[in-house]
Formats: C-alpha cells, structure tokens, sequence
C-alpha cells in the first residue's frame, strides 16, 4: 500500500512539472530511435548515411543500445564522452556523435505522436581541428613537376584541383561529357557536388592542355580521370603522399589545395569576360554573398532618394577603394561591371 502511494505521489508530481511521459513512453528504446533516424536518412536520400550507420554500430550503441530514451541524461552523457576521449578520440568525432545522438531526440520529439517528452542537453566540445595546408608558388612548381613524373592523370587531378579548389570525389567523378574543349568549359552536374548545385567553370591554358590529352580517344560516358592501364581512378592517397614527399611538402591533403583557390591559381573569373557571362557562370549565390557582405547596391548606394552628390561621395573615398578591391580579388573585375544588372 505504501509503495502504490509512493507511485501515485511521484506521478502526480511529475504531471505537475510537466515532466510526466506515461507508460508507452517509458518503453522506448534508443534502439528505436536510432532506426527512426536511419530511416530519415534513406528516405531523403542522404550520402552520409554509411557515416550515421558505423557511429552507431562502433560507438553509440555498444553505450546506449541497450538503455530506454527516459533513461538519458546529460551525465550520462558526459560518461560517454568521458569515455570516448580516453580511447583516443577526437572532439571533432565525438562531436558527430553526440549530433547523431541529439538529431535522434529531437527525431523522436517531432514524430505523431512522440516517443520522448523531452530531449536531453547535450552541449557539444570545443573543435580544435583547422587545416593549416597551403602550397606555395615555388611548391606548386615542384609538385606538379612530381606527379608529372607519376603520370598524366595525376599532374591534371592536381592541377584542376589546385586551379578550381574543386573536391577530389567530385574530379573523380568527372565524366568525358562534361568537359566541352570546343567552349574551354567543364561542367558538374547538380547533384554530383557535396551541397547538389551543379558548376561551369572556364578551362585555364594548362587546365586544357592536361585535359585534352586525358579525354582524347574516349567515349562521352567514360572517366576523365584514369590510369595508364585505362581503370578509373578511385584512391589516390599513396600515390599522392609520395608526390608530396618528392616535392619536399610532407603531409599536404588534397583537400588543402582549395585554400590556395583565391590566393595562387588562376581561377576562372581571372580573364575578362563580360558582366552577363560572369554570372552564368558563376555560382549567383557568391555575388550575392559578396554584394551583402560589401553593401554593393545595383545602382545607387542607397536607392533612387540618394542624389548625385552623394552618390559620387559613395563611390570614391577609402570604403569605396576598399570594395574594388574586394571585388577584384574575388572576381577578378571591376565593381563597376555588378552595378547593372
């Protein structure tokens, strides 16, 4: 009789704090949950879904598998990541976790009707983890001389990632169709890129050379990329590492080469092109964002009740040197050119 009340009292306290979740709810185990947000991954077709899928088999569910969702807590959180740093781990990877962990909550949360009450806190680590890798001109020269050596098809990877600071997974992918010699343009397909918007871009005077020679004699559908025996090239890591280490830059990633996109390549917005074709080629949202961050109006600095004074005092002065200069840096023309458009 004294444990039935006991129940009652902490049920009825629970409903007044709000805190109460019944008896289905109670049931419902992190398991659960995790195959609900798998399922989310699948239906909406995400890439990182082999990533979710190995988080939770290696570490979250040998830790929370067998434990029901009213039973996390933030200390049990902080158990986990306690527990994950002495393995080894870094805060960058526990931090992905601990994402999948809360996505799955708040999962459970939205779902008709939801299988949690509430979602516990769960603060995320401080990231320590930013790439340092940049290449030089004079290591540039030395490291394409390198993977010269190696072969064709890796002196043009290096120098279209070098040039565009395009990904590797999306140079890889790269298909014969989707380089036009006859215009000097390439292509990347919506869909193929890591945020599904496609990309055209001007082949530079090398960038055409290398390629010219890596899509001579192939058929429309077949890899641009590919090694002497005629394999597309998937993992290029090794064969990459000893390029560097020839070309004395121990460590460089390939990802690395995207920093030196804006300082030492020439990139396609480099050559003078007209205003209209700028912007098909362009990704607009990068004008957009650089008219934003810069001010830069389409006609007038403030809009049609500015007069001509005034007008002409914005557009000279130290702000309005320091906006050409941002947009030749970034465009590689005048700002003059996205006024009108």
């Amino acid at each position: 009789m004294k444990e039935a009340e006991k129940l009652l009292r902490s049920r009825l306290a629970a409903i007044s704090t709000g805190t109460y979740v019944g008896p289905k709810l109670e049931k419902v185990p992190v398991s659960e949950l995790a195959d609900d947000l798998v399922r989310e991954y699948r239906i909406n077709g995400r890439k990182s879904i082999h990533d979710l899928e190995a988080r939770w088999a290696l570490h979250l569910k040998p830790f929370f598998g067998i434990l029901r969702a009213v039973e996390i807590t933030s200390q049990l959180v902080a158990r986990y990541i306690d527990a994950r740093q002495q393995e080894g781990a870094e805060n960058a990877t526990i931090n992905r976790e601990l994402a999948a962990l809360k996505r799955m909550f708040n999962l459970a949360r939205q779902s008709t009707p939801p299988k949690v009450n509430t979602v516990p806190y769960i603060a995320m680590l401080r990231e320590d983890n930013i790439r340092t890798g940049f290449l030089e001109s004079k290591q540039h020269d030395s490291l394409a001389s390198e993977t010269g050596k190696i072969g064709l098809w890796l002196r043009a990877l290096f120098e279209t990632g070098y040039t565009y600071g395009w990904r590797h997974e999306e140079l890889l992918a790269l298909r014969v169709r989707q380089v036009n010699l006859s215009s000097g343009t390439i292509r990347l397909e919506p869909g193929t890129t890591k945020n599904d918007q496609g990309r055209e871009v001007s082949m530079t005077l090398p960038v055409r050379a290398l390629l010219t020679q890596c899509v001579n004699g192939k058929g429309p559908d077949d890899y641009v990329f590919t090694r002497e025996d005629g394999k597309p090239v998937r993992d290029f890591r090794r064969t990459w590492a000893k390029a560097c280490e020839a070309a004395k830059v121990p460590g460089l990633l390939f990802h690395d080469l995207r920093r030196n996109r804006s300082a030492e390549s020439t990139p396609c917005w480099s050559r003078r092109r007209s205003h209209h074709e700028d912007r098909r080629l362009e990704n607009p949202e990068r004008v957009r964002t650089l008219r934003n961050r810069f001010a830069i109006r389409h006609s007038r600095c403030d809009g049609k009740t500015r007069g001509r004074a005034a007008t002409r005092q914005c557009r000279s002065g130290p702000r309005a040197e320091f906006i050409r200069r941002a947009v030749w840096s970034e465009f590689g023309q005048n700002r003059t050119q996205y006024r009108r458009s």
